[in-house]
């Protein structure tokens, strides 16, 4: 009982942070004159994967590594199995495809670069200096499609960002803001990890499994928050253009960070079930977009139908 109220008091703490932490920086970024896409694409699109950073590195930093890959590949896949199918059940999420033609196939792109490089079983220094150079030529990629100034994507990054209200006003507050959201997410960070550890060691089931679900799922919810306030408000690019961007940082960026500090050695587990998972999912959400050119109810329903799925799989067949 005593780890499951960490766990959630972690969530608590880690939620509080990234919201403190995206309202500080987007502030800080209106008073310097920061364009529109680039507070989108860097502090919301990439700044809802606060939580999954803080933690990631810490489990990297501490030894923990199952808790660091399983906690990025868990989330990729219950941002889209989760997140994007109670958003489409919600409301069907149209979109058009040279909206997000970029990030999709990005999402599938990096998906497919982890496979190859978890062949050996393991991320060293090397694999993280290539997650590191592919984003740094996504986001040039990205930040080029602002050149226009009427560009689909730049118009998305713009609305991500207006989705965010209540900035704080004055300088005060702003480095208040920032500083509290980095305090909590460390604190929770380590608050989450223990209930984490403590809950495989009283269960008897691996921390790949409690990394790939429990902790994913707890760190996701800044996505999921701002996802399902967009999907309610029938913002539907922002609701999968926040999706789509947090799951190419958590691969790219989060990844590529763990590794350049600590070599990632993988679970079997991963390497045999979940890197699958997530490909296909990355894969079927691509197919969705472009086939129909929307996120119908129907898909919705049978994206959250494959998470109950999953999890099944997770704890049962895939437990140990």
């Amino acid at each position: 009982m005593s780890d499951l109220l960490y766990i959630v008091l972690g969530v608590l703490l880690l939620t509080a942070g990234g919201e403190a932490l995206i309202r500080g920086a987007l502030a800080a970024s209106h008073r310097m004159g920061v364009s529109p896409l680039l507070s989108g694409l860097l502090i919301v699109g990439f700044g809802t994967s606060a939580p999954e950073l803080v933690v990631s590195i810490d489990a990297a930093l501490g030894e923990r590594p199952d808790i660091a890959i399983g906690n990025v590949v868990g989330s990729n896949i219950s941002n889209i199995l989760l997140i994007l199918g109670l958003c489409a059940v919600i409301t069907p999420l149209a979109v058009k495809p040279l909206v997000l033609r970029r990030d999709a196939v990005t999402v599938v792109a990096a998906s497919i670069l982890f496979l190859i490089l978890v062949g050996g079983s393991a991320l060293a220094r090397s694999d993280a200096g290539i997650f590191l150079l592919a984003l740094a030529v996504y986001l040039y990629w990205a930040y080029r499609s602002e050149q226009s100034g009427t560009s689909p994507s730049a118009e998305l990054l713009k609305a991500e960002a207006q989705e965010v209200t209540a900035l704080p006003r004055t300088v005060f507050w702003i480095v208040s803001a920032v500083v509290l959201g980095l305090v909590l997410l460390i604190v929770g960070s380590q608050v989450l990890l223990n209930g984490a550890v403590g809950i495989a060691e009283s269960f008897g089931v691996s921390e790949a499994v409690i990394g790939l679900t429990l902790v994913a799922v707890g760190t996701s919810l800044p996505e999921l928050s701002i996802s399902v306030i967009a999907a309610f408000r029938r913002h539907a690019d922002v609701a999968i253009g926040n999706v789509l961007g947090s799951n190419i940082f958590n691969l790219l960026g989060i990844l590529g960070i763990s590794a350049l500090l600590q070599p990632l050695p993988v679970h079997e587990r991963i390497l045999q079930f979940d890197q699958w998972v997530m490909l296909g999912t990355s894969i079927l959400l691509l197919l969705f977009l472009y086939k129909g050119r929307k996120l119908s109810r129907l898909e919705g329903g049978f994206l959250l139908l494959g998470y109950v799925f999953y999890l099944g799989l997770s704890f049962t067949l895939f437990g140990g």
